[in-house]
Order: C-alpha cells, then sequence, then structure tokens
C-alpha cells in the first residue's frame, strides 16, 4: 500500500506541473522555482510533513520535498544556533543530497563526452 500512495501523490504532483506547463504562460524553470518554494511554504506551516509520512518517497523525492528539506532544517537550525541557523540551518539539512547531485554530474561529465549540436 506505500508504494501505491507514493505513487499516487508522486504522480499528483507530476500531473499539476504538467498542467501549469499546457495551460499556463510559466516557464518550466518558474514551476520547478514554485514546487520549491511551495515545499519551503508548507514545510515551515508544517503541513508537509504529514504529506511526506502519508507518501513516502511519492512526497520527500519531488522538488517540494527539497523545499520541505530546508525548511525543517532551518527551523532545527534556529533552534540550535540561534538567528545564525536561518543561514546555516538550510545548507546543513541538505548537504548530503546537493553533494550526491554535484558528484553524480562531475561523474558524468568524466564518462560521457559532449558532443557538437550542430
Amino acid at each position: 500500500m506505500n508504494f501505491l500512495w507514493a505513487f499516487v501523490i508522486g504522480g499528483l504532483l507530476c500531473v499539476i506541473g504538467q498542467l501549469l506547463i499546457d495551460y499556463t504562460k510559466l516557464t518550466p524553470a518558474r514551476i520547478l522555482v514554485g514546487y520549491v518554494v511551495a515545499g519551503v511554504i508548507l514545510g515551515g506551516l508544517g503541513l508537509y510533513e504529514p504529506l511526506t509520512e502519508f507518501a513516502g518517497a511519492g512526497a520527500s523525492v519531488p522538488l517540494s520535498g527539497f523545499g520541505n528539506l530546508l525548511a525543517k532544517g532551518i527551523r532545527e537550525g534556529v533552534a540550535r544556533d540561534g538567528l545564525l541557523g536561518i543561514l546555516t540551518g538550510g545548507l546543513t539539512s541538505s548537504a548530503c543530497g546537493i553533494t550526491a547531485a554535484m558528484l553524480f554530474g562531475l561523474l558524468a561529465a568524466i564518462l560521457f563526452r559532449a558532443r557538437d549540436q550542430s
């Protein structure tokens, strides 16, 4: 049942993004930023955490989940370090994911050669 709910919630988030692409003049980059900002806002209000508990990876893997991770890290950073936690909390909580993305990007750049598109 966990897999089903992860699929449904993750698919619903993708459907919303596709509808925004098809029926608005928003660019994909703006939609992606909107997902991160929505995750931060919902995470800051404490509304995203119940969704991640219910849907698991269906809610935590998309970009809105990254925004929630940033908000959660900032809350923990402020509780631990005071106002300095506003600057350090989000980076601390997301450092593992950002590092993995950078390393996999570097690995792909080393293994695959870019070709001229013309």
